[in-house]
């Protein structure tokens, strides 16, 4: 599933879901192990982890040994996509701060 940066920034709104990142950030992770970590029952963080898989942010495995146990992991293409975004509206900001510089050169020029 491809995530839109609209999905993304929506997605990781929420503060729950956003300490789930910052844990897979570090690896990936056993849901029971972030729930752990997050101090949320097992049903709440089943309703995040939902959603985190629907946007395409995470993606889950199963372990060959055990069927019922599933390991999450980030997707690093919905990440590339917000990254390139940002980097756009960076250089925009970028481009109208040197216009900027070069109106103020103009403007001292001519005052002297």
């Amino acid at each position: 599933m491809q995530a839109s940066v609209e999905t993304t920034f929506a997605v990781l709104g929420d503060p729950q879901r956003k300490a789930v990142v910052d844990l897979l950030c570090k690896e990936p992770r056993r849901a029971g192990e972030i729930a752990d970590q997050l101090g949320v029952t097992p049903a709440a963080l089943s309703r995040h982890l939902r959603a985190l898989r629907r946007s395409g942010l995470i993606a889950e495995t199963g372990i060959e040994t055990d069927a019922r146990v599933r390991i999450y992991s980030l997707r690093k293409e919905p990440f590339d996509q917000m990254r390139d975004w940002v980097d756009q509206v960076q250089q925009f900001w970028a481009g109208q701060l040197t216009a900027y510089a070069e109106h103020v050169k103009r403007s001292t020029r001519r005052k002297l």
